[in-house]
């Protein structure tokens, strides 16, 4: 009987297009197998042995002929390809509507009412890369201590601020502001805080960084698991993308080794519910900033930290690896790609081998995840338990 699960999402480990792919402008997008392919190959042996080399054909990945975990591949019916929609829809909640995006900066009644209520300037307004337009804008914004604000394809209203011209806690405070601005019809998925450091041409970001998304709008599987009294335990930036709803600990953490490191210290100390983790530097550092060679550093580090996690499963525990969106980093763009994820489910007392196909909802994890805790389904996805059941 399994009364524990763990799911981590590698965010923005796609692997391969979609049906629907060339309608968000991602055509040829495939995070996994072209980021193998630019290093000459990924060294993930445990990856590996789960069988996520059944997926696709990912250089330096075999196809075992006996993999530990069950394998496939699930595709997005939300409207989307954020980190947001992604997450909500890997725990049920599927979203007909994407969250608007401002191609050309956020308009004058936003961006006027912002600034009356934080009491600052603004410079920027513009979609941008995070890391350029602190270079751009820094000196400006140290000089006058206006706020740095820009956003990017994905649905995201992004404020940068010096640590020694804005405390970080300020810098929070005005990111809250905006959340409460943003709703109704421009409610974005998330406004982040993006604190940096340095001196003139030499800035860079912190890992203070803080996202205040938007609630869920209907209840997820962590609503019913909570409600059920089971825990629910979100590592990583979990407790942002839900804005904290159906989380029972909130645990952040500074980077993917130190999610993997709580997460593994989470089996010893919760004996059952679920434990979900977000490793998000797949996405934030690598995919954004097109470096394969970062990109697959950070899938053969997390690849030696999940051998470690496997010696500590037990019989009550399934383990499930997935993702939220793609983000090709060998393509001209430096967003999130719409892709399909994958899908790895692996147990000691589970089946393994089993080729699980390509699901047609994110949400089969959850209606998964309820079949296992007993609780209300969402209102989406069919589980896939009795594949993966001895």
């Amino acid at each position: 009987m399994i009364t524990r699960a763990i799911v981590i999402v590698l965010d923005a480990c796609g692997i391969g297009e979609a049906p629907d792919t060339a309608a968000f402008g991602d055509s040829g997008s495939n995070t996994l197998v072209n980021t193998a392919r630019a290093v000459s190959g990924l060294h993930c042996p445990n990856l590996e042995r789960m069988g996520l080399g059944h997926l696709d054909d990912i250089r330096g990945i075999t196809a075992l002929p006996a993999p530990i975990a069950s394998f496939g591949t699930m595709r997005e019916r939300s409207a989307g390809k954020d980190s947001t929609s992604g997450h909500w829809e890997l725990m049920g909640l599927v979203l007909d509507k994407p969250f608007p995006v401002y191609p050309g900066g956020f308009g004058p009644d936003i961006i006027g009412r912002f600034k009356a209520e934080s009491g600052r300037g603004v410079l920027g307004n513009i979609p941008a890369s995070g890391t350029e337009i602190i270079q751009e804008l820094g000196d400006q914004h140290c000089a006058t201590g206006d706020l740095i604000v820009y956003t990017s394809a994905d649905s995201v209203f992004q404020i940068a601020a010096h640590e020694d011209v804005v405390p970080v806690e300020e810098l929070y405070r005005y990111c809250a502001i905006a959340r409460r601005i943003l709703l109704g019809n421009d409610a974005v998925g998330r406004v982040i805080a993006r604190p940096f450091v340095g001196t003139s041409g030499r800035y860079t970001r912190t890992t203070r960084r803080r996202d205040f998304s938007v609630s869920p709008p209907r209840p997820t599987i962590l609503n019913h698991l909570m409600d059920a009294g089971i825990a629910t335990v979100g590592i990583g930036k979990i407790d942002d993308l839900f804005a904290g709803n159906g989380l029972s600990v909130k645990i952040h953490t500074t980077s993917n080794a130190d999610g993997m490191e709580r997460t593994i210290a989470a089996l010893g100390q919760y004996e059952s519910g679920l434990i979900l983790t977000n490793l998000i530097e797949t996405d934030m550092l690598w995919g954004h900033r097109n470096d394969p060679i970062g990109f697959a550093g950070a899938l053969q580090q997390f690849d030696q930290q999940l051998g470690e996690l496997l010696t500590h499963l037990t019989p009550a525990d399934a383990l499930f690896i997935s993702a939220d969106h793609g983000c090709d980093p060998t393509t001209p763009s430096t967003d999130h790609s719409r892709e399909l994820v994958p899908l790895l489910a692996y147990g000691p007392a589970l089946r393994s081998g089993v080729n699980l196909g390509c699901r047609d909802c994110f949400a089969d994890l959850a209606a998964t995840l309820a079949e296992i805790f007993a609780v209300s389904g969402t209102e989406a996805g069919t589980s896939f338990l009795e594949d993966i059941s001895d």
